[in-house]
């Protein structure tokens, strides 16, 4: 069965599905491109107001696979540097993508599974999930932005466990770091996604994509220069038609209906 990501829409929510059952879901590179696509056409689809990724079945996914790896090693080292490129690609897509995304994860998450969860906005979790850097495991380091996710998530010496001695990792246990949102009943991630991303569709879009560039922006600015990115994108909104919409339904004790 070949590996492919899904694409489906319930109501104003993208569910994309990590579909490679036979290798527990394992990511490969057609995985990748499809992604960056369904995002290019979930922005600029207005029906779309969030994106849930998953996996098939009752893991999220088990990361790369280790049989293709085994066969890159025989190949130029180019031709694994594209596959990284292309997750990577996906993974700034997730980052940059001006709309929520959450990931629902059961089972494992493993490697770059792992990763691909960290690039999400929002992580929903089973309470029997783990997680797993198992790159050490076998001789390899991370990739899909791993390192870079972590650190910015958690204490130096919890990541070097994590990444160094390739840890497992309980969703209680990051749901209690901050790093999971929500923890769910085994099977019931999906649905628990959804009533999150059902929440965020009701609020105004535009102010969703500002919180977000700013999010991305915040490690890497001064306090002046973010001061003045929060100013220019707090005038904006307030100049968008949703935030009449919004000021009004507060003021009259009525929900918004944002455009």
């Amino acid at each position: 069965m070949t590996a492919e990501l899904k694409s489906t829409t319930q109501g104003r929510t993208m569910v994309l599905t990590l579909s490679n059952p036979e290798n527990r879901n394992a990511l490969a590179p057609q995985m990748y491109a499809a992604g960056v696509e369904a995002l290019s056409v979930a922005e600029s689809s207005a029906d779309v107001r969030t994106v849930v990724i998953t996996g098939e079945g009752a893991t999220f996914s088990a990361g790369g696979n280790l049989q293709r790896l085994q066969a890159n090693r025989n190949e130029p080292p180019e031709v694994q540097a594209q596959s990284i490129e292309g997750l990577h690609s996906w993974i700034e897509a997730i980052r940059t993508f001006p709309k929520p995304v959450i990931a629902a994860v059961e089972g494992a998450a493993a490697g770059a599974g792992f990763s691909l969860a960290l690039a999400c906005d929002l992580i929903v979790a089973a309470d029997d999930a783990v997680f797993v850097m198992a790159y050490s495991n076998v001789a390899l380091s991370p990739d899909g932005g791993a390192s870079w996710s972590l650190s910015q998530a958690l204490p130096r010496q919890l990541v070097s466990e994590l990444l160094m001695g390739g840890e497992r990792i309980g969703a209680a246990r990051l749901h209690e770091l901050g790093v999971v949102n929500r923890v769910a009943l085994p099977g019931a991630t999906l649905a628990d996604a959804l009533e999150l991303a059902e929440k965020l569709n009701s609020r105004a879009p535009n102010a969703l994509a500002s919180i977000k560039e700013l999010m991305n922006e915040a490690a890497g600015a001064t306090l002046p220069t973010h001061l003045a990115s929060e100013r220019d994108h707090f005038v904006k909104n307030l100049h968008h038609a949703n935030a009449g919409i919004g000021i009004a339904a507060f003021l009259a004790k009525q929900p918004p209906a944002y455009e």
